[in-house]
């Protein structure tokens, strides 16, 4: 596979939120804010990375009927690592991303792409396919998390200290005065429809590009006639 195509592969042709549908719970469930969505994300990028190439690495090691198991484990010793970094630098945004970040063991785009992918390729391309694998389930979370952070409180980069510091609490944007904010949007049913609204925003775009695609062909043809 060409690199070209990892890249589109992860970003858009096969996102993992919006064509795969893998790794939802944490996607509604976190995406009430932007902060929260790039954080989230963020963490999953990381370990899709990580559990991509240690598994490309040691894959010929692996006896084949053990195979699962021993993703579990690296994934889960990754995943570990990556909480307690969260909680020793990070630890405003650990208290309020809470049982999603151990959870992202159970994601099943990461140990999808372990089985599809790592254990099947050597370790630039696994690294390239978690890379781009992740920035592609984070700008999902990210695009809900925008949409639903706009309609049910008005704002954008609210929490962004959690992240970024200090420095960034002045980085709040308020989109709307006297806003009182769609209470739908911050609610579990919210993020249903967000997403819904996304995939269908998605799968728009991708048949306007087929659509001009074909019809950018058929008029080659006919100037070669």
């Amino acid at each position: 596979m060409q690199y070209s195509q990892l890249i589109k592969e992860g970003l858009w042709t096969n996102n993992q939120a919006f064509v795969a549908l893998l790794g939802l719970c944490p996607l509604l469930a976190v995406s009430n804010t932007l902060i929260n969505s790039l954080g989230l994300g963020l963490a999953t990028t990381m370990t899709l990375v990580c559990s991509n190439v240690t598994v490309s690495v040691i894959r010929k090691a692996i006896p084949n009927e053990i195979r699962l198991p021993v993703f579990v484990l690296v994934i889960a010793s990754i995943v570990t690592a990556i909480e307690l970094m969260m909680n020793a630098y990070f630890f405003e945004l650990y208290k309020v991303l809470g049982i999603f970040v151990p959870l992202i063991v159970t994601n099943c785009a990461i140990i999808g792409r372990a089985e599809s992918f790592a254990f099947r390729n050597p370790p630039h391309k696994a690294f390239l396919d978690g890379l781009f694998m992740g920035l592609g389930f984070t700008l999902a979370l990210v695009l809900l998390g925008s949409v639903r952070e706009i309609l049910g409180a008005g704002t954008l980069f609210s929490g962004a200290a959690l992240m970024f510091g200090k420095s960034a609490e002045s980085w709040t944007v308020f989109l709307f005065e006297d806003y009182s904010g769609l209470l739908l949007a911050v609610l579990p049913p919210g993020a249903f429809i967000g997403l819904g609204l996304l995939i269908a925003l998605k799968n728009s775009l991708d048949i306007q590009r087929k659509a001009y695609r074909k019809e950018f062909k058929e008029q080659s043809v006919d100037k070669m006639n």
